[in-house]
């Protein structure tokens, strides 16, 4: 499914709601272990499963055999996944329907062990065992599906532009010739800056809160990325910044990355998705619902 509706200026304004618990202004860093396994709200939509078994798991043996799952995440995603240092408190849609997977799996909030990994180190982290899973705008493409293998999609959106209040010349990237894009290391944004527009200058961080902190500086020209993570940001400055309201350049597909092979995991996790359509509504309107955007539960790819 696509978005059905584009971000005119009234979605803008619309945008400027998605300030969630726990968002605030400055770029949040990164930190490792727990990161504030703070209970999940009260109104959480699903339940903890109990007496679960995943013969042929073996990524459910090791969440069993340790009594937590370690799942890696983003931290600096408004409204995605976002992790504030002032209150402990950990946010988002990706971060819930992380949690919604654990509790299907018969984990509670504290059994979960969450680890902030950068875009660039994903498929490293899922190969070498670091994480049992992850959920954090993980685009699934062909190249990451040869070392790691995906659940899902659980959502769908498209590359878009973020750039500073007022400038509406940019409207695609195109318009952007000559000037400076920034974004995540090893995200698929910045591939696509690089192997298709070689006249615009690409500028990586680790983070994209880097990104746009350089933006607001005047140290790039514009952000670009999922267009669902620049609302996010765009909400947290509304003064300062703006999506762009022209269309977006690509589909992408967020999927839940794990161990390659482990294909009893992909198909609990496929099966919990398509028998959990309410709780996954629920789930975006609680995160996403003020956003301005309207979009549907995509069919999962059980391939």
């Amino acid at each position: 499914m696509r978005f059905k509706k584009a971000f005119a200026a009234a979605g803008l304004v619309a945008a400027a709601a998605l300030v969630l618990t726990g968002c605030n202004s400055g770029s949040p860093a990164a930190p490792e272990g727990d990161g504030g396994s703070e209970p999940a709200a009260a109104s959480t939509p699903w339940t903890v499963e109990e007496g679960v078994s995943l013969e042929g798991s073996p990524t459910f043996d090791k969440i069993q055999e340790r009594g937590k799952v370690v799942i890696g995440v983003k931290e600096d995603q408004p409204g995605l996944g976002y992790f504030d240092n002032v209150t402990q408190e950990r946010s988002g849609f990706d971060v819930d329907i992380a949690r919604w997977i654990a509790a299907s799996l018969g984990m509670d909030e504290d059994d979960i062990k969450y680890k902030a990994i950068a875009s660039a180190n994903r498929e490293q982290a899922i190969v070498n065992g670091d994480v049992d899973y992850y959920v954090g705008t993980y685009s699934i493409n062909d190249k990451r599906k040869t070392e790691i293998d995906f659940a899902g999609p659980y959502f769908i959106t498209g590359q878009g532009l973020l750039v500073r209040q007022g400038e509406t010349d940019f409207q695609k990237l195109e318009e952007l010739n000559g000037k400076t894009v920034c974004s995540a290391t090893g995200s698929t944004p910045i591939q696509n800056i690089k192997e298709n527009f070689p006249e615009i200058d690409p500028q990586e961080f680790d983070l994209y809160s880097a990104c746009v902190e350089n933006l607001v500086n005047g140290q790039v020209d514009a952000v670009t990325t999922d267009q669902a993570i620049l609302i996010g940001y765009a909400a947290q400055q509304p003064e300062k910044l703006m999506v762009t309201s022209g269309p977006v350049f690509t589909e992408e597909q967020y999927g839940v990355g794990l161990a390659k092979g482990d294909d009893v995991l992909r198909a609990h996790i496929n099966d919990m998705f398509t028998d959990g359509g309410d709780v996954w509504t629920k789930i975006f309107d609680q995160n996403l619902g003020d956003s301005g955007i309207t979009v549907e539960q995509p069919a999962v790819d059980a391939y």
